[in-house]
């Protein structure tokens, strides 16, 4: 029986276990979601969820203790200065876990974790400005052709 039990161990040996939750964290922080299985997702989001609590205080002893899962210096800079001060206001839930369906080669479930309030890059608003680019490319490719069949 596992009742009670605090943590999900999946099927890991400790370190293995520590590593993987420390690495996805990480990729969490840099790309704000990424795309695991639903069990992963959820223990991940134990952590990040601690993680950014304490990120919302930049002092140095919560830099120290982040960084003993954290070691990438970007990583934990964007965190306490970019992802932190964003939930400032918000007293907890700062990720969301969307399920995904089943992948096709082993059928896990597959799930997507993401911050709530996370950053959305611009993308151009007209179809027209992306076409208009789209066709400049293809006119410098036809005066490339045409340059090389000259030649």
């Amino acid at each position: 029986m596992n009742s009670k039990n605090g943590f999900n161990r999946l099927g890991r040996r400790p370190a293995q276990r520590k590593s993987l939750i420390k690495n996805l964290v990480t990729s969490l922080f840099r790309y704000e979601r990424i795309v695991t299985t639903t069990a992963k997702a959820k223990e991940a989001r134990r952590i990040a969820e601690k993680m950014v609590t304490r990120a919302k205080e930049d002092s140095v002893h919560n830099r120290r203790i982040i960084a003993r899962v954290i070691t990438k210096e970007s990583v934990l800079k964007k965190l306490f200065t970019e992802i932190g001060p964003r939930f400032k206001e918000r007293k907890g839930g700062y990720t969301r876990v969307l399920k995904l369906g089943y992948r096709d080669g082993d059928s896990s479930e597959m799930a997507l974790l993401e911050f709530v309030d996370r950053k959305i890059e611009d993308k151009p608003a007209d179809k027209t400005k992306a076409q208009a680019a789209q066709g400049k490319k293809s006119e410098k490719r036809t005066e490339q052709k045409a340059a090389k069949a000259k030649a």
